[in-house]
């Protein structure tokens, strides 16, 4: 059962601790706030398409130059996100999300007095860019951290804020350009984006202490200071522990592993070497970033997969509307298929986190479905004619995007990929990784359609890279079961360096101690 080992009087300053994962508590506050930056992020990402007419006719630019704005964006958010991890490990969770959210507010009320598009690049692409990662990455992390069994149900459900900002803002902000126009429409989203700040201040952090470790501290140090009489009685371990020879290879002999501070202090009050105080290591502090990670060939496998999965992630929202305004559908009719493929999102979303909890197979594997399932609608979309045809594929699609974008990050914290305990650098690096493709992603699907003139060739680009993907992620499982295991083994002995070589006379010294003791023991 769980327990709060700590009260905590100030409820959104202090930290929770806890025994075990609480699985709730405040967790319902940090996926709350999950859901508001999901919203807030992604969701005003996936919803830009909105301007993408407005901006090309105001700088007269063409599809792949306005395609830059959220390719740089995209990519400013993953290539930054080390940093992200770095900083929330130094300053904490909170305060990074609440930089996160001045920078995005800053960057799109600035974009909405800009007078080129290289403007646009710095303003929404740099600027709030690198809010984006500040304010998304540490929030998914910490929200994970407060979950175990319901982890993937709530994140699923928490990562549904940027479906539901994409069918409240996709026609909010279409009407709200016909009434003020398309600049001051952005300034309103950039006011709007400050809630991101009011969210971050939400994150408390957590702690978990084993409730056994906190009870056992009393008993161990008395059963400690008695073993440690009991040796100064009878004159035959001091010198033993003196020598290191029980410590090292017989630290069974010892109870409590952890209660190593007596042996140190007992041969400081016999006036022996002040080195031996030493003999027990400091606590190692915490690495701010981990690129351990990068020896795990399922990580690698996984990191592979969001490399490719990431181009289709965002160019099928950018081009939807475009698109069907190809075909002939009206502004408004476009806003309500976008809507739609949102509304959709929500379902598959909700849908992949009941299905994972529920674990019926592997989660990976069930991710490799989606994955192999969203490939196939992306390849429907040239096929699609008229607006029901559209409206179809874009539902279709929607609901397989929310299988996979709402779970392929939580992942991490399964043991298939890294692990929780690794999660937070892991992150970091998956996300970094993902930059390349976020930078190349747009503005490739810019170029095939300025090429060929049709906005097809954007969704066959995106659906080869979800096919590459989905290769990669099939090797994930694999790597970590065995099939990659012995050329690990490899490498880690490898970077293994030689054992400590102890000196030839380290066992004949402790010996000849012992000896000399007994001789004195028997004079007297």
């Amino acid at each position: 059962s769980k327990m709060t080992v700590k009260a905590v009087k100030m409820p959104c300053t202090s930290a929770n601790i806890y025994t075990k994962v609480p699985d709730g508590g405040w967790g319902w506050t940090v996926a709350f706030a999950f859901f508001v930056v999901e919203a807030l992020t992604y969701g005003i990402i996936k919803s830009f398409g909105v301007f993408f007419n407005d901006l090309m006719e105001s700088f007269d630019e063409t599809n792949s130059r306005i395609s830059w704005i959220i390719s740089i964006c995209v990519f400013v958010q993953t290539f930054t996100a080390p940093l992200s991890t770095v900083l929330s490990n130094r300053f904490g969770h909170r305060l990074v999300v609440m930089a996160g959210g001045l920078l995005v507010s800053t960057g799109m009320v600035i974009a909405s007095f800009a007078r080129s598009v290289v403007d646009m690049y710095v303003t929404i692409g740099i600027v709030s860019g690198l809010g984006y990662c500040l304010s998304f990455l540490p929030t998914v992390t910490i929200l994970s951290q407060y979950f175990d069994k319901r982890r993937s149900l709530v994140t699923a459900v928490a990562s549904t804020g940027e479906c539901f900002a994409v069918f409240s803002f996709a026609p909010a902000i279409t009407a709200l350009k016909e009434q003020i126009g398309w600049r001051y429409s952005m300034l309103s989203v950039g006011v709007l984006q400050l809630g991101i700040t009011a969210c971050g201040s939400l994150l408390r952090p957590i702690v978990i202490r084993e409730q056994e470790e906190v009870k056992a501290q009393p008993p161990e140090e008395s059963t400690e200071t008695k073993y440690m009489l009991e040796n100064e009685q009878t004159c035959t371990s001091i010198e033993s522990i003196d020598s290191g020879v029980d410590i090292t290879t017989s630290p069974s002999n010892v109870p409590g592993k952890t209660k190593a501070e007596p042996k140190s202090e007992e041969p400081k009050q016999h006036g022996q070497n002040p080195v031996e105080n030493n003999s027990t290591p400091p606590e190692p502090k915490s690495k701010l970033l981990d690129f351990s990670v990068m020896r795990d060939y399922s990580f690698i496998c996984y990191a592979f997969f969001g490399l490719f999965a990431t181009l289709g992630f965002f160019a099928p929202s950018l081009y939807i509307i475009p698109l069907s305004r190809s075909l002939g559908i009206s502004k408004d009719h476009s806003a309500y298929i976008l809507s739609a493929m949102a509304i959709a999102e929500v379902f598959g979303r909700i849908f992949a986190g009941w299905v994972l909890n529920k674990k019926p197979i592997r989660k990976i594997y069930i991710e490799l479905i989606c994955v192999i399932l969203l490939s196939v609608a992306l390849v429907a979309f040239p096929f699609a004619s008229g607006f029901w045809g559209l409206m179809i594929c874009s539902v279709y699609f929607g609901f397989m995007l929310g299988t996979v974008a709402g779970t392929h990050i939580p992942l991490l914290a399964e043991d298939d990929v890294v692990g929780i305990e690794r999660m937070s650098s892991a992150a970091g690096v998956y996300v970094f990784i993902q930059s390349l493709a976020g930078l190349a992603g747009p503005p490739l699907a810019g170029v095939l359609v300025d090429t060929t003139k049709n906005y097809s060739s954007a969704f066959y680009s995106c659906a080869a890279g979800m096919v590459l993907g989905a290769v990669f992620l099939a090797l994930v499982r694999p790597c970590k079961t065995g099939l990659c295991h012995h050329q690990q083994q490899q490498v880690e002995e490898s970077t293994a360096g030689p054992p400590p070589e102890l000196p030839d006379d380290f066992i004949d010294m402790d010996i000849g101690k012992a000896e000399n003791s007994g001789k004195g023991s028997d004079s007297v």
